[in-house]
């Protein structure tokens, strides 16, 4: 094994006053766009408010959702990008932005390519909820997505020698008589500063941990608990609304169904448990639901168990297809026995309806039928192999699929229906893409297809 890279932050001395295109938030979304955006020839920033870089992009586990890749093909999977535009907009209640979803749909292989050639590989596939295809790709390694894909992109920019400041909070962003963008206002530990550039790229991230916009928009959601990182409280909404930008489906929030809550900090257990076999028990022992349908319908169903929450229960043989795991294990979220009634006195779940449960599950794998509730994917593997595990689950806020209103070329619209000369918004701070519910495995797909995106489009404008 190499040295573990270590990235460092520019040091704030450093700041110049002028940059081609200013890049707000340093997750995924961010780092992508300022990597295209120098490879186009730009001078870029990028600028993170919080101490840590990566946004609630480190947090991501499952993988990245793409259609007709040739990784797909190597695993003798042929996809169609028709499939995934119109499974993602049934996902979505129908209400996902056409045009965007349109360019998600078709861009997700090219953006697969583009990682690989700046060696970030993912070659392992998986599946997701809502999806009736292999198209979550992740590393090989089996590695939680979004560590790897920030550590990777994080290479990238320290090899271009791109400027990235922690501890830099943007309070303005600044325009002209005729509304263009000319720069933004900051404050950092030791003063405010002004940057110059012709183009914003908002990367800020939802507001999935701001209580207060969540309970002005979802009263009916005050008070759940939340996955995101401290620093996803949509700043750039309100950055963007200041200079005139119009918001869409601000109501729509989504709601993880399986985060483990029993520790003072909400972790999220990646869907990839279930695709990988995983079943989701009562504590009576019993499966109430298709693990795999959409966040939404799982979580009204664990919603309906009255408060108990619910168990994820697998062995040793969906625990090595989820590296995931390891880390769950090692922070203290999972119970371990040598047999399922051992487990069932752990986890105080019905000891006879558990092993009953299981026995026809294993039943269901082997002939490849759900006839309960119709489960189609993931049902790979039995849950045979000792040891066995649960793990204790709840739903609780993860994303939110509304925010600044854009088109597909990532360009801000403000609410006249006017594009904001020089302003433009991607990932999570971003709505459309996703309609009413986001799929799993898609929000690392958007931050990658639409950071590039950002990044060409800003060239464009600028030449």
């Amino acid at each position: 094994m190499g040295e573990k890279f270590v990235f460092e932050s520019t040091p704030l001395e450093q700041l110049e006053t002028k940059y081609d295109v200013i890049i707000i938030g340093s997750g995924g979304t961010g780092l992508t766009s300022a990597i295209q955006a120098y490879e186009l020839g730009l001078s870029p920033v990028i600028l993170e408010k919080m101490p840590k870089i990566g946004g609630n992009t480190t947090r991501a586990s499952s993988g990245m959702n793409a259609a007709e890749t040739s990784v797909q093909l190597q695993h003798q999977i042929v996809d169609s990008m028709d499939d995934f535009y119109q499974e993602t907009y049934d996902g979505g209640g129908k209400r996902n932005n056409p045009a965007m979803l349109r360019y998600f749909t078709q861009h997700g292989a090219l953006a697969i390519d583009w990682l690989a050639a700046h060696n970030i590989v993912l070659d392992d596939l998986t599946i997701t909820g809502g999806m009736s295809t292999m198209r979550t790709h992740r590393p090989s390694s089996m590695a939680p997505i979004g560590g790897f894909l920030v550590t990777e992109l994080l290479k990238q920019v320290a090899k271009n020698q791109i400027p990235l400041f922690t501890g830099v909070k943007v309070d303005q962003i600044l325009t002209d008589d005729d509304g263009k963008v000319i720069g933004i206002q900051a404050t950092t530990s030791q003063k405010t500063v002004e940057l110059h550039a012709s183009a914003v790229i908002l990367a800020t991230g939802g507001f999935g941990a701001s209580q207060e916009i969540i309970t002005k928009y979802r009263p009916d959601l005050g008070g759940y608990n939340t996955t995101n990182q401290p620093g996803a409280t949509g700043d750039g909404l309100q950055l963007a609304q200041a200079v005139g930008a119009d918001l869409v489906d601000m109501d729509q929030v989504q709601v993880h169904p399986t985060v483990q809550q029993d520790t003072d900090h909400a972790f999220l257990i990646g869907e990839a448990v279930r695709g990988e076999g995983a079943i989701l028990v009562n504590q009576a022992g019993q499966r109430f639901v298709n693990e795999l349908d959409t966040r939404k319908n799982v979580t009204a169903a664990i919603d309906g168990l009255n408060g108990t929450g619910a168990y994820l229960i697998f062995d040793r043989a969906i625990r090595d297809r989820v590296k995931a795991v390891e880390f769950y294990d090692h922070i203290g979220l999972v119970k371990t026995a040598t047999s399922l009634e051992e487990l069932a006195g752990l986890a105080d779940i019905t000891t006879d309806e558990l092993v009953k449960t299981v026995a026809d599950w294993n039943q269901a794998v082997s002939q490849h039928v759900d006839q309960v509730y119709g489960r189609k994917t993931g049902m790979d593997r039995a849950i045979d192999q000792g040891p066995f595990y649960a793990i204790h689950i709840a739903p609780a806020i993860h994303y939110t699929m509304g925010g600044i209103k854009i088109n597909e070329k990532t360009q801000v619209i403000n609410t006249d229906g006017q594009i904001i000369a020089g302003l433009f918004a991607a990932g999570e701070v971003a709505g459309g893409l996703h309609g009413n519910n986001r799929i799993g495995g898609n929000s690392i797909a958007e931050t990658v297809i639409f950071g590039r995106q950002a990044g060409q489009q800003v060239f464009s404008y600028l030449n």
